[in-house]
């Protein structure tokens, strides 16, 4: 049988891969195209997955479509946008399809990271070390002089661990030739690891049957292995190994936080530290530990206001004097950021051979500084291919938002300036090849279509050299234009496969069976009791509102008459403590709420997604009851649905949150709260002068109607509901059951006791403790109520004084 023409055959391919689905996929002209070879015929390493996708109803591939962004979802993973309408947290965009690329092709790319990522490493020791590159005129005097990246305080400090880089990212992408190029090197602060981590996580639980049968390399040895570099790098036994983070605000703070959990890492702000006598400490409420490696994600100039940036409010002062000292590991080294100059990929060859004696192995995108008449003249004679873009920028060219623009457009506008304007301001510009990416499928509207792609590859340094991720993601474009690649414009993120033609190891970083070793958790920063303390003490104040407010809607329903005796009285209360009844769901409720929020968002690390799920969805309720919901009746019910969502999440963090110093700062938040919520309730509603009801409104309130019917066989009555909420060590309601709980947690705090002498923190809450263990219901009083209110306010100060400082 004779052999039909390539056309035919391409048009069969098609129609293999339009069934079931009808993808009707077709690569763009001019573009190479990671699914599709140059010949139309769909590559080896995407067959398998395709048959599967081919046979998929859509309704099936949307289920698993929805699958993978309900993980992401429940996850909470998230990026912060920044625009003109100011910052948000949006979700991550995942684009479901993922990039399938074959183990040979892999590995050629992988030894070629390698090599640049040494280049690099020896680049960067030449400029903070023996300078020889701008000596000998590699590397031109101003392209380093005038660098903002370059931080002249760090020349000549050795790194303690011999290195400067541990940790690096390159953002590459294939031509139309099929070749891959380097646009972008990331050795400041690289972020994507752990979005990397989750898009892998999701994708399969998009497309578990087809990943379970396919040899995909796993990510898990990369992160084993460079935790275990990390290890390492340690100066002695008693170091301790963290993430230091800018903070919440910062766009990836949800990678911080989850690697740092991933990783068993603390999680630490600049002000978590600080440094004594050259070395960097950490503030615990055990005192201060010792940090000897700090993989940071923050820039190099805000690290220390003492010797780099004055005006950064994150970083530590004294920093570099650590450095200096040799005591302190930083990854990657601080003034590495010097290495993403835009300009320095025009002078990656020379470098490479001068130091290296090689040629690159995976070339740069095509780069020319401005700064040298050579370069400048070939720019302006070819400015229809080129973008033109700051000289010192870190990014490539299409994450510029605006700064970069194409040549071909300047060459339409401004045509007989643009000598002049490169004349001018040439030092401060680059010009760089336009480049035509690669594209990748993508499901959009109901099937694939060809989408612009880069990929971030990362490696780390381990013990045995530089490892490549096998893996990483894939930034996917919105539309056929480059520029919107980037996840601020739009672009989407989708997982890597590497896929092997053998069966690959399943690496896990959970311990080997056998012998083990139980680690008690870490020190807990000053920081993070801080926010731990104070969301107990949020959530608990939330919840003493609600349950007023219940009540409060409760009769007014029934009599809507805000001025009877029990209504106005409770009213005023509320007043007194900036809750206004007039409106069913106060804003001060949702700002308790929103301080519960922001608390937990600043310990990501401590928490659960679970338990973030839900703490978000009260709040989002609580903002939708505010706009909604109606006096009364309307609002009774609200009060009841968000206390029970409110208790789901304490629920949550009773049940799975592991019982060491966290917890008791947690707990303790809640339990002065709660005691300073009924020991206000009940100086002001159990008195003589309470009016009618009010007695019975209390118990309604402190939960425990039924509890009190059962234990006395009267009437409410005053020394029968003081008996139970105030005295009663066995009603969690009742005060001296919080005082009983304040003198457990106490008495397990670090330094409670110095030397077998009570902490004046212990002794004034043992002394809280006896006296109101001591007391009768016949002698709590109004003047009482007050003394109990000022001595626990007290006992929060002291607690601050003593652990929060």
């Amino acid at each position: 049988m004779g052999k039909r023409p390539a056309a035919e055959r391409r048009g069969e391919a098609e129609v293999r891969i339009g069934k079931g689905a009808a993808f009707g996929y077709a690569p763009l002209p001019g573009t190479a195209d990671e699914m599709v070879d140059n010949k139309g015929a769909v590559r080896p390493v995407w067959q398998n997955f395709l048959s599967h996708l081919s046979a998929m109803p859509e309704k099936d591939l949307a289920e698993r479509f929805a699958r993978a962004d309900r993980y992401l979802r429940d996850a909470g993973v998230f990026y912060r946008a920044y625009g003109s309408k100011g910052t948000g947290e949006r979700a991550w965009p995942i684009s479901h399809i993922p990039v399938l690329i074959d183990e040979r092709e892999w590995k050629t790319l992988s030894a070629g990271l390698v090599q640049r990522a040494d280049l690099l490493e020896a680049i960067v020791a030449d400029i903070y070390g023996d300078n020889r590159l701008v000596e000998e005129g590699v590397l031109p005097p101003a392209l380093m002089a005038a660098n903002p990246e370059f931080q002249r305080p760090l020349a000549g400090i050795r790194p303690g661990s011999g290195h400067y880089l541990h940790f690096c990212a390159f953002e590459i992408g294939r031509g139309p030739d099929g070749n891959w190029w380097v646009l972008a090197d990331r050795t400041q602060a690289p972020s994507g690891a752990g979005f990397a981590l989750e898009s892998r996580v999701a994708t399969t639980r998009a497309f578990s049957d087809i990943y379970a049968e396919t040899p995909v390399h796993r990510l898990a040895s990369f992160f084993g292995a460079f935790r275990d570099a990390l290890q390492g790098m340690k100066h002695s036994g008693d170091d301790r190994i963290a993430v230091l983070t800018p903070g919440p605000a910062n766009e990836t703070y949800y990678e911080h936080a989850y690697i740092a959990r991933y990783l068993g890492l603390m999680l630490l702000e600049g002000e978590d530290l600080t440094v004594v006598k050259g070395r960097v400490m950490v503030r615990t409420v055990a005192g201060l530990k010792p940090i000897g490696v700090l993989w940071r994600r923050l820039d190099s100039a805000f690290a220390d206001p003492l010797e780099l940036n004055q005006n950064s409010h994150i970083g530590t002062p004294g920093l570099v004097e650590a450095l200096r000292a040799e005591s302190l590991t930083i990854v990657n080294a601080l003034g590495t950021g010097v290495l993403e100059t835009r300009a320095l990929l025009a002078f990656m060859p020379t470098i490479c051979h001068r130091l290296l004696g090689e040629d690159l192995q995976l070339p740069s995108i095509a780069t020319w500084w401005c700064g040298q008449k050579e370069e400048r003249e070939h720019v302006a004679k070819n400015i229809e291919k080129m973008v033109i873009g700051p000289a010192y920028s870190r990014a490539p060219f299409f994450d510029d938002n605006g700064e970069s623009v194409l040549g071909s457009s300047l060459r339409a506008a401004a045509k007989d300036s643009i000598t002049d304007w490169l004349s001018s301001d040439g030092p401060k510009l680059v010009g760089q090849e336009v480049v035509t990416l690669s594209t990748t499928p993508a499901w959009v509207d109901g099937k694939l279509v060809p989408r612009p792609m880069s990929l971030r590859v990362f490696a780390a340094r381990t013990a045995n050299g530089w490892q490549i991720m096998p893996g990483g993601f894939a930034r996917i474009g919105s539309g056929a234009d480059v520029a919107a690649i980037a996840m601020q414009s739009g672009g989407a993120a989708a997982d890597v496969w590497i896929v092997s033609d053998k069966p690959v190891e399943r690496h896990t970083l959970l311990p080997a069976e056998g012998s083990f070793t139980r680690n008690m958790p870490g020190s807990l920063p000053s920081r993070a009791a801080d926010n731990l303390f104070w969301l107990g003490r949020y959530i608990e104040r939330a919840e003493g509102a609600l349950r007023i407010l219940r009540a409060w809607h409760a009769r007014y329903a029934e009599a809507a008459d805000p001025s009877q005796p029990l209504l106005a009285d409770v009213s005023e209360y509320l007043t007194a403590v900036d809750i206004d009844t007039a409106d069913p769901v106060p804003e001060t409720l949702l700002r308790n709420i929103d301080s519960a929020v922001y608390s937990a968002s600043n310990i990501r690390d401590r928490f659960s997604p679970d338990g973030w799920l839900a703490l978000n969805d009260l709040a989002k309720t609580a903002r939708r009851f505010h706009v909604t919901v109606a006096a009364g009746d309307d609002a009774s019910h609200a009060m009841t649905i968000l206390l029970r969502k409110l208790a789901g999440f304490a629920g949550l963090v009773h049940e799975n949150m592991y019982r060491f110093t966290g917890w008791r700062f947690l707990s303790l938040g809640r339990y002065i709260e709660r005691g300073l919520h009924m020991t206000r309730l009940l100086g002001h509603m159990s008195g003589p002068e309470a009016p009618d009801g009010a007695l019975d409104m209390l118990l309604e309130i402190g939960d425990s109607v039924m509890t009190h019917r059962r234990r006395y066989n009267v009437n409410t009555a005053r020394l029968t509901v003081t008996d139970l909420l105030a005295l009663d060590p066995l009603n969690p309601r009742s005060v001296l059951f919080q005082v009983n709980e304040i003198h457990h947690e106490v008495e397990q705090l670090p330094n409670a006791l110095i030397n077998g002498q009570m902490s004046p923190f212990y002794r004034e809450a043992m002394r809280l403790h006896s006296g109101l263990a001591v007391m009768t219901p016949e002698g709590m009083g109004v003047e009482v109520y007050q003394r109990l209110e000022r001595e626990l306010e007290q006992l929060s100060d002291l607690l601050a004084q003593t652990y929060l400082g």
